[in-house]
């Protein structure tokens, strides 16, 4: 599928958005996570793990307000590649940090049903970690079970419809956003 690159087409999409977590809302929750994760991690040395390409930015504005030893590498693991649908789990990039006797915290932009980030979870387990848990902005709110129960770390939570910005895309774009945008229901039909 051929994804458009048509900015009417976008703006559209965003015009006709609701906007259900303002800039405030979300600044507030990345100050409350660092609070949360600083408690459990201020003396552990933790390596911080984003999940590329959403988590960027949340892992981003997260750690500008942890001021305890961390060190950072990434993950890129998908199951979107620009499509609204999750499709089979695919792995870009592995932990390049030897994971073996580490605190890992990994960060994503949102746990919807959970299979990318159990994967990872798991895969840092596999390589060692001692302790992995996992933070995200979003939790959305599902009425049916996921395979990630919960996040150990949750900024915001949202019902359960498509969301985007702060880390979170529609068909690629408007990851950048300040605030979290839900689809109205006509488009999301389309989606």
């Amino acid at each position: 599928m051929s994804l458009s690159t048509d900015p009417s087409e976008y703006r559209r999409v965003l015009d006709e958005s609701d906007v259900i977590c303002s800039e405030a809302e979300v600044d507030a929750a990345y100050r409350n996570l660092a609070e949360e994760i600083g408690e459990v991690y201020r003396e552990r040395s933790p390596l911080i793990l984003p999940v590329m390409v959403g988590g960027l930015i949340p892992a981003a504005r997260i750690l500008a307000h942890l001021d305890f030893p961390l060190s950072i590498d990434y993950v890129h693991v998908t199951r979107y590649r620009g499509s609204t649908r999750g499709r089979t789990l695919e792995w870009f990039s592995h932990p390049s940090t030897d994971l073996k006797d580490r605190s890992v915290l990994v960060v994503d932009d949102i746990l919807d049903e959970g299979v990318t980030l159990s994967a990872i979870l798991e895969h840092c387990q596999g390589l060692g970690a001692c302790d992995v848990r996992c933070a995200v902005l979003v939790d959305k709110q599902l009425n049916r079970s996921r395979v990630l129960p919960e996040a150990d770390f949750a900024g915001l939570r949202v019902e359960d419809r498509y969301v985007f910005g702060c880390g979170m895309d529609y068909r690629g774009f408007f990851r950048n956003l300040p605030g979290i945008h839900a689809l109205s229901p006509e488009e999301a039909a389309r989606a």
